[in-house]
């Protein structure tokens, strides 16, 4: 698994949407610096907790027609956060937002960690 993968699904995707999720991986990153970037389910991803691709999945994203996805690869964690995602749309697996109005770093940071946490890892 490696950054070319998710540079590869960037490159396909027009320029606002691919800016917005430029800076979602940035700002996952910032959290989880070492995290491993690669693909899961065809979408970009990023593991924690062992090389190899063998780690667990701690956040990732995807584009769609309409919007673009976090997705914290948990069930629960989405649903955790009720009022930090006041105003978002979410599905139990993914919080939706707009190309024009990215995901605030302070909101990743708070998804990211709620991960880490019901994985043990932070």
């Amino acid at each position: 698994m490696s950054s070319d993968e998710i540079d590869r699904y960037l490159e396909g995707l027009d320029e606002r949407p691919r800016r917005a999720l430029e800076q979602l991986r940035a700002s996952i990153l910032s959290v989880v610096p070492d995290a491993e970037p690669g693909l899961a389910y065809g979408a970009p991803a990023f593991r924690v907790g062992g090389g190899g691709g063998g780690g667990k999945v701690v956040a990732g994203f995807s584009a769609s027609k309409h919007h673009l996805s976090y997705l914290p690869h948990s069930g629960s964690v989405v649903g955790s956060l009720g009022a930090a995602l006041a105003g978002y749309e979410t599905t139990k697996g993914s919080v939706h937002f707009r190309a024009d109005e990215p995901l605030p770093d302070d909101l990743v940071r708070t998804l990211v960690t709620a991960r880490l946490r019901e994985l043990g890892l932070g």
